[in-house]
Protein backbone atom coordinates (compact mmCIF):
# COMPACT_ATOMS: atom_id res chain seq x y z
CA UNK A 1 0.00 0.00 0.00
CA UNK A 2 1.15 3.54 -0.62
CA UNK A 3 2.53 5.41 2.34
CA UNK A 4 3.39 9.10 2.39
CA UNK A 5 6.94 10.08 3.23
CA UNK A 6 5.73 11.73 6.42
CA UNK A 7 3.93 8.62 7.59
CA UNK A 8 6.99 6.51 6.89
CA UNK A 9 9.38 8.74 8.80
CA UNK A 10 6.81 9.25 11.53
CA UNK A 11 7.03 5.67 12.68
CA UNK A 12 10.55 4.88 11.48
CA UNK A 13 11.98 5.77 14.84
CA UNK A 14 9.41 4.15 16.96
CA UNK A 15 12.73 2.65 17.68
CA UNK A 16 14.49 2.86 20.27
CA UNK A 17 10.15 4.39 20.86
CA UNK A 18 -0.13 6.07 26.01
CA UNK A 19 -3.70 8.39 27.60
CA UNK A 20 -3.73 10.67 24.52
CA UNK A 21 -1.36 13.59 24.75
CA UNK A 22 -2.58 17.15 25.13
CA UNK A 23 -3.18 19.41 22.15
CA UNK A 24 -0.55 21.91 21.12
CA UNK A 25 -0.58 25.22 22.92
CA UNK A 26 -0.30 28.47 20.96
CA UNK A 27 3.16 29.95 20.95
CA UNK A 28 4.96 26.67 21.55
CA UNK A 29 6.21 26.24 18.01
CA UNK A 30 9.81 27.04 18.88
CA UNK A 31 10.21 24.22 21.42
CA UNK A 32 11.51 21.63 18.95
CA UNK A 33 15.03 22.23 17.58
CA UNK A 34 15.46 22.63 13.84
CA UNK A 35 18.30 21.23 11.79
CA UNK A 36 20.15 24.49 12.22
CA UNK A 37 19.61 24.55 15.98
CA UNK A 38 20.41 20.94 16.80
CA UNK A 39 23.99 19.72 16.80
CA UNK A 40 23.69 16.10 17.79
CA UNK A 41 27.40 15.47 17.74
CA UNK A 42 27.93 18.15 20.39
CA UNK A 43 24.95 17.16 22.54
CA UNK A 44 25.58 17.12 26.28
CA UNK A 45 26.25 13.68 27.69
CA UNK A 46 23.35 12.12 29.52
CA UNK A 47 23.84 12.29 33.29
CA UNK A 48 22.67 9.05 34.86
CA UNK A 49 23.87 9.88 38.37
CA UNK A 50 21.02 12.16 39.35
CA UNK A 51 17.26 11.92 39.19
CA UNK A 52 15.75 14.45 36.77
CA UNK A 53 12.92 16.63 37.99
CA UNK A 54 10.63 17.43 35.06
CA UNK A 55 7.62 19.55 35.89
CA UNK A 56 5.33 16.54 35.69
CA UNK A 57 7.04 14.89 38.63
CA UNK A 58 7.99 17.79 40.90
CA UNK A 59 7.24 16.97 44.52
CA UNK A 60 4.56 18.95 46.26
CA UNK A 61 5.71 21.78 48.52
CA UNK A 62 6.21 20.80 52.14
CA UNK A 63 3.38 21.78 54.40
CA UNK A 64 4.18 24.11 57.31
CA UNK A 65 3.51 22.36 60.62
CA UNK A 66 1.04 23.92 63.05
CA UNK A 67 2.50 25.69 66.11
CA UNK A 68 2.29 23.64 69.32
CA UNK A 69 -0.28 24.69 71.99
CA UNK A 70 0.83 27.50 74.29
CA UNK A 71 2.39 26.24 77.52
CA UNK A 72 -0.26 28.11 79.57
CA UNK A 73 -3.18 26.26 77.96
CA UNK A 74 -5.17 24.16 80.40
CA UNK A 75 -6.33 20.63 79.77
CA UNK A 76 -9.91 21.91 79.53
CA UNK A 77 -8.99 24.36 76.80
CA UNK A 78 -6.95 21.91 74.75
CA UNK A 79 -8.86 20.03 72.02
CA UNK A 80 -8.49 16.26 71.92
CA UNK A 81 -5.71 15.15 69.63
CA UNK A 82 -6.86 13.86 66.25
CA UNK A 83 -5.63 10.41 65.35
CA UNK A 84 -2.38 10.67 63.45
CA UNK A 85 -2.44 9.19 59.94
CA UNK A 86 0.12 6.58 60.99
CA UNK A 87 -2.25 5.40 63.73
CA UNK A 88 -4.97 4.55 61.21
CA UNK A 89 -4.79 1.00 59.96
CA UNK A 90 -4.09 0.93 56.24
CA UNK A 91 -5.62 -1.80 54.08
CA UNK A 92 -3.07 -4.35 52.83
CA UNK A 93 -1.76 -3.84 49.33
CA UNK A 94 -3.12 -6.15 46.66
CA UNK A 95 -0.86 -8.84 45.26
CA UNK A 96 -0.80 -10.53 41.84
CA UNK A 97 -2.09 -10.43 39.22
CA UNK A 98 -0.38 -7.04 39.07
CA UNK A 99 -1.37 -4.20 36.70
CA UNK A 100 0.34 -4.25 33.30
CA UNK A 101 2.20 -1.11 32.25
CA UNK A 102 3.23 -0.82 28.59
CA UNK A 103 6.16 1.58 28.19
CA UNK A 104 6.58 3.12 24.74
CA UNK A 105 9.88 3.84 23.08
CA UNK A 106 11.70 6.69 21.37
CA UNK A 107 9.50 8.70 18.99
CA UNK A 108 6.51 7.16 20.73
CA UNK A 109 3.15 8.65 21.66
CA UNK A 110 -0.48 7.64 21.72
CA UNK A 111 -1.72 10.15 19.20
CA UNK A 112 0.32 10.63 16.04
CA UNK A 113 -0.46 13.89 14.25
CA UNK A 114 -3.81 14.03 16.05
CA UNK A 115 -4.86 10.61 14.75
CA UNK A 116 -6.45 9.20 17.90
CA UNK A 117 -6.51 5.59 16.75
CA UNK A 118 -2.82 5.52 15.84
CA UNK A 119 -1.51 4.36 19.20
CA UNK A 120 2.06 3.20 19.74
CA UNK A 121 1.16 -0.33 20.93
CA UNK A 122 -1.42 -0.62 18.18
CA UNK A 123 -4.61 -2.07 19.70
CA UNK A 124 -2.69 -4.01 22.38
CA UNK A 125 -4.26 -2.44 25.46
CA UNK A 126 -7.78 -2.93 24.13
CA UNK A 127 -7.04 -6.53 23.19
CA UNK A 128 -5.66 -7.36 26.64
CA UNK A 129 -8.71 -5.83 28.32
CA UNK A 130 -11.01 -7.77 26.00
CA UNK A 131 -9.29 -10.99 27.05
CA UNK A 132 -9.74 -10.59 30.78
CA UNK A 133 -7.06 -8.19 31.99
CA UNK A 134 -8.47 -5.53 34.29
CA UNK A 135 -5.60 -3.06 34.67
CA UNK A 136 -3.57 -2.19 31.57
CA UNK A 137 -2.12 1.28 31.14
CA UNK A 138 0.13 2.91 28.57
CA UNK A 139 1.56 6.09 30.14
CA UNK A 140 2.75 8.85 27.83
CA UNK A 141 6.27 10.10 28.48
CA UNK A 142 8.34 12.61 26.54
CA UNK A 143 8.97 11.14 23.06
CA UNK A 144 12.45 12.71 22.84
CA UNK A 145 14.45 12.62 26.06
CA UNK A 146 16.89 10.57 28.10
CA UNK A 147 15.67 7.52 29.99
CA UNK A 148 16.28 9.05 33.43
CA UNK A 149 14.03 11.95 32.40
CA UNK A 150 11.39 9.70 30.83
CA UNK A 151 11.79 7.20 33.66
CA UNK A 152 10.89 9.84 36.24
CA UNK A 153 7.68 10.53 34.32
CA UNK A 154 6.95 6.81 34.11
CA UNK A 155 7.59 6.36 37.83
CA UNK A 156 5.07 9.11 38.67
CA UNK A 157 2.46 7.42 36.47
CA UNK A 158 3.09 4.09 38.22
CA UNK A 159 2.78 5.64 41.67
CA UNK A 160 -0.55 7.20 40.67
CA UNK A 161 -1.77 3.90 39.22
CA UNK A 162 -0.92 1.94 42.36
CA UNK A 163 -2.65 4.56 44.53
CA UNK A 164 -5.78 4.12 42.41
CA UNK A 165 -5.81 0.32 42.23
CA UNK A 166 -4.44 -0.54 45.66
CA UNK A 167 -1.88 -2.95 44.23
CA UNK A 168 1.61 -3.25 45.63
CA UNK A 169 3.47 -3.55 42.33
CA UNK A 170 3.23 -3.47 38.55
CA UNK A 171 4.59 -5.52 35.67
CA UNK A 172 6.48 -3.37 33.16
CA UNK A 173 6.67 -4.30 29.47
CA UNK A 174 8.88 -1.90 27.54
CA UNK A 175 9.48 -1.75 23.81
CA UNK A 176 12.74 -0.25 22.56
CA UNK A 177 13.74 2.77 24.71
CA UNK A 178 10.70 2.02 26.87
CA UNK A 179 12.66 -0.95 28.20
CA UNK A 180 15.40 1.39 29.41
CA UNK A 181 12.81 3.61 31.10
CA UNK A 182 11.39 0.51 32.81
CA UNK A 183 14.82 -0.55 34.05
CA UNK A 184 15.40 2.96 35.44
CA UNK A 185 12.12 2.84 37.40
CA UNK A 186 12.93 -0.63 38.76
CA UNK A 187 16.34 0.62 39.92
CA UNK A 188 14.81 3.64 41.68
CA UNK A 189 11.73 1.94 43.15
CA UNK A 190 12.20 -1.84 43.16
CA UNK A 191 9.43 -2.05 45.77
CA UNK A 192 6.93 -1.03 43.07
CA UNK A 193 8.04 -3.42 40.31
CA UNK A 194 7.46 -7.18 40.18
CA UNK A 195 8.93 -7.81 36.72
CA UNK A 196 10.47 -5.98 33.78
CA UNK A 197 10.15 -7.35 30.25
CA UNK A 198 12.10 -5.59 27.51
CA UNK A 199 11.36 -6.14 23.82
CA UNK A 200 13.97 -5.11 21.23
CA UNK A 201 15.54 -2.68 23.68
CA UNK A 202 19.08 -1.52 22.76
CA UNK A 203 20.69 -2.35 26.11
CA UNK A 204 24.15 -2.02 24.57
CA UNK A 205 23.23 0.95 22.38
CA UNK A 206 22.43 1.04 18.67
CA UNK A 207 24.68 1.81 15.69
CA UNK A 208 21.90 4.08 14.37
CA UNK A 209 22.47 6.51 17.26
CA UNK A 210 26.24 6.16 16.92
CA UNK A 211 26.04 7.03 13.23
CA UNK A 212 23.73 10.00 13.85
CA UNK A 213 26.09 11.37 16.51
CA UNK A 214 29.15 10.89 14.33
CA UNK A 215 30.59 8.23 16.64
CA UNK A 216 31.13 5.77 13.81
CA UNK A 217 32.25 6.26 10.22
CA UNK A 218 29.29 6.02 7.88
CA UNK A 219 28.83 8.08 4.77
CA UNK A 220 25.07 8.29 5.25
CA UNK A 221 25.26 9.70 8.79
CA UNK A 222 24.49 13.32 7.89
CA UNK A 223 21.61 12.27 5.67
CA UNK A 224 20.20 10.22 8.54
CA UNK A 225 20.42 13.18 10.93
CA UNK A 226 18.83 15.53 8.40
CA UNK A 227 15.97 13.08 7.81
CA UNK A 228 15.30 12.77 11.52
CA UNK A 229 15.25 16.48 12.19
CA UNK A 230 13.25 17.37 9.09
CA UNK A 231 10.24 15.43 10.31
CA UNK A 232 10.48 16.02 14.07
CA UNK A 233 8.33 19.05 14.70
CA UNK A 234 5.23 20.51 16.33
CA UNK A 235 2.82 19.75 13.50
CA UNK A 236 3.46 16.02 14.01
CA UNK A 237 3.23 15.67 17.77
CA UNK A 238 0.40 16.43 20.20
CA UNK A 239 2.82 17.17 23.05
CA UNK A 240 6.32 18.54 22.74
CA UNK A 241 7.52 20.98 25.36
CA UNK A 242 10.61 23.03 26.08
CA UNK A 243 12.30 20.07 27.75
CA UNK A 244 11.98 17.84 24.69
CA UNK A 245 15.35 17.01 23.16
CA UNK A 246 16.05 14.81 20.17
CA UNK A 247 19.75 15.17 20.94
CA UNK A 248 19.23 13.72 24.43
CA UNK A 249 17.35 10.74 22.99
CA UNK A 250 20.03 9.99 20.44
CA UNK A 251 22.74 10.44 23.06
CA UNK A 252 20.91 8.03 25.37
CA UNK A 253 20.83 5.29 22.75
CA UNK A 254 24.49 5.56 21.77
CA UNK A 255 26.95 2.84 22.69
CA UNK A 256 29.06 4.99 25.08
CA UNK A 257 25.99 6.31 26.94
CA UNK A 258 24.56 2.83 27.37
CA UNK A 259 27.81 1.63 28.93
CA UNK A 260 27.43 4.36 31.54
CA UNK A 261 23.71 3.63 31.96
CA UNK A 262 24.35 -0.08 32.56
CA UNK A 263 27.08 0.71 35.08
CA UNK A 264 24.79 2.91 37.17
CA UNK A 265 21.27 1.54 36.61
CA UNK A 266 21.62 -1.84 38.27
CA UNK A 267 19.20 -4.77 38.28
CA UNK A 268 17.55 -5.09 41.68
CA UNK A 269 17.04 -8.17 43.87
CA UNK A 270 13.38 -9.12 43.98
CA UNK A 271 12.66 -7.82 40.47
CA UNK A 272 12.51 -10.34 37.60
CA UNK A 273 14.12 -9.26 34.32
CA UNK A 274 13.21 -10.84 30.96
CA UNK A 275 13.98 -9.88 27.37
CA UNK A 276 12.92 -10.70 23.81
CA UNK A 277 14.19 -9.61 20.41
CA UNK A 278 12.89 -9.26 16.88
CA UNK A 279 14.65 -10.73 13.85
CA UNK A 280 13.92 -9.63 10.31
CA UNK A 281 15.48 -9.42 6.84
CA UNK A 282 14.72 -13.15 6.31
CA UNK A 283 17.06 -14.23 9.11
CA UNK A 284 16.43 -17.26 11.33
CA UNK A 285 19.42 -16.49 13.58
CA UNK A 286 19.21 -19.81 15.40
CA UNK A 287 22.33 -19.37 17.50
CA UNK A 288 21.83 -15.69 18.31
CA UNK A 289 18.18 -16.28 19.22
CA UNK A 290 18.79 -19.34 21.41
CA UNK A 291 16.66 -18.69 24.53
CA UNK A 292 17.72 -19.18 28.13
CA UNK A 293 14.12 -20.13 28.87
CA UNK A 294 12.02 -21.47 26.01
CA UNK A 295 8.52 -20.00 25.80
CA UNK A 296 5.78 -21.33 23.48
CA UNK A 297 4.71 -17.91 22.20
CA UNK A 298 8.19 -17.40 20.69
CA UNK A 299 9.10 -21.01 19.89
CA UNK A 300 6.14 -21.45 17.54
CA UNK A 301 7.81 -18.98 15.14
CA UNK A 302 11.22 -20.67 15.08
CA UNK A 303 10.94 -21.64 11.40
CA UNK A 304 9.26 -18.44 10.20
CA UNK A 305 11.06 -15.46 8.69
CA UNK A 306 10.16 -11.81 8.20
CA UNK A 307 10.73 -9.42 5.33
CA UNK A 308 12.07 -6.06 6.48
CA UNK A 309 9.71 -3.12 5.97
CA UNK A 310 10.93 -0.80 3.22
CA UNK A 311 11.04 2.18 5.60
CA UNK A 312 13.78 0.40 7.58
CA UNK A 313 16.05 -0.27 4.63
CA UNK A 314 18.15 2.83 5.31
CA UNK A 315 18.89 1.90 8.93
CA UNK A 316 19.57 -1.68 7.88
CA UNK A 317 22.71 -0.40 6.21
CA UNK A 318 23.99 0.61 9.64
CA UNK A 319 22.88 -2.28 11.86
CA UNK A 320 23.47 -5.41 9.78
CA UNK A 321 27.26 -5.07 9.63
CA UNK A 322 27.54 -5.35 5.86
CA UNK A 323 27.08 -8.02 3.23
CA UNK A 324 29.45 -10.60 4.70
CA UNK A 325 28.62 -10.09 8.40
CA UNK A 326 24.81 -10.34 8.37
CA UNK A 327 24.29 -9.47 12.04
CA UNK A 328 20.71 -10.44 13.07
CA UNK A 329 18.50 -7.43 13.81
CA UNK A 330 14.98 -6.03 13.51
CA UNK A 331 15.97 -3.08 11.34
CA UNK A 332 16.98 -0.89 14.26
CA UNK A 333 18.15 -3.06 17.16
CA UNK A 334 20.51 -6.00 16.95
CA UNK A 335 19.50 -9.25 18.63
CA UNK A 336 22.69 -9.32 20.68
CA UNK A 337 22.02 -5.82 22.02
CA UNK A 338 18.44 -6.73 23.00
CA UNK A 339 19.45 -9.49 25.43
CA UNK A 340 19.02 -8.61 29.12
CA UNK A 341 18.18 -10.67 32.19
CA UNK A 342 16.60 -13.99 31.20
CA UNK A 343 16.45 -14.10 27.41
CA UNK A 344 13.23 -15.67 26.07
CA UNK A 345 14.18 -15.75 22.39
CA UNK A 346 13.20 -14.00 19.15
CA UNK A 347 10.09 -13.52 17.04
CA UNK A 348 10.01 -12.92 13.26
CA UNK A 349 9.24 -9.19 13.30
CA UNK A 350 10.91 -5.93 12.45
CA UNK A 351 10.85 -2.95 14.79
CA UNK A 352 7.47 -1.80 13.46
CA UNK A 353 5.84 -5.26 13.34
CA UNK A 354 6.67 -5.68 17.05
CA UNK A 355 4.10 -3.04 17.96
CA UNK A 356 1.62 -3.60 15.13
CA UNK A 357 2.60 -0.85 12.72
CA UNK A 358 2.02 0.52 10.27
CA UNK A 359 -1.58 0.78 11.57
CA UNK A 360 -2.10 -2.94 12.13
CA UNK A 361 -1.02 -4.16 8.70
CA UNK A 362 0.36 -7.73 8.51
CA UNK A 363 4.12 -8.19 9.00
CA UNK A 364 4.78 -9.69 5.56
CA UNK A 365 3.75 -12.37 3.09
CA UNK A 366 3.99 -15.82 4.66
CA UNK A 367 4.73 -14.48 8.15
CA UNK A 368 2.02 -15.47 10.68
CA UNK A 369 3.32 -13.22 13.50
CA UNK A 370 0.39 -11.52 15.27
CA UNK A 371 1.50 -8.72 17.59
CA UNK A 372 -1.73 -8.71 19.63
CA UNK A 373 -1.59 -12.45 20.20
CA UNK A 374 2.09 -12.10 21.11
CA UNK A 375 1.42 -9.61 23.94
CA UNK A 376 -1.62 -11.60 25.07
CA UNK A 377 0.39 -14.80 25.33
CA UNK A 378 3.33 -12.98 26.94
CA UNK A 379 1.05 -11.61 29.67
CA UNK A 380 -0.55 -15.05 30.16
CA UNK A 381 2.93 -16.54 30.59
CA UNK A 382 3.85 -13.85 33.14
CA UNK A 383 0.67 -14.63 35.06
CA UNK A 384 1.76 -18.26 35.09
CA UNK A 385 5.07 -17.18 36.65
CA UNK A 386 3.18 -15.62 39.55
CA UNK A 387 3.13 -12.00 38.43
Amino acid sequence: MRRSALTLLLLLLAACADPPLASLQPGAADATPSVADADLADADAVDFSTTPTPDAVEPAADATPDSPPDATDTAADAAPDAAAPDDIAQPPKLGPPYPIVLAHGFFGADSFAGIGFATYFYGVREDLLAHGETHVTTPAVDPFQSSPYRGAQLQKAIEDLLAQTGHAKVVLIGHSQGGLDARWVAAQRPDLVAAVVTFSTPHQGTPVADAALGLMPWKGAQKLVDSLLQFVGKPVWSEVDGQTSLAQSMQQLSTPAMKEFNATVKDQPGVAYYSLAGRSALALAKSECQPQVAVPFAQKYDKKVDTLDAMLWATREVVDGGLFKAIPHDGLVRVADARWGTFLGCVPADHLDEIGHLFGDPPGIGNPFDHKAFYRELVAWLRGQGY
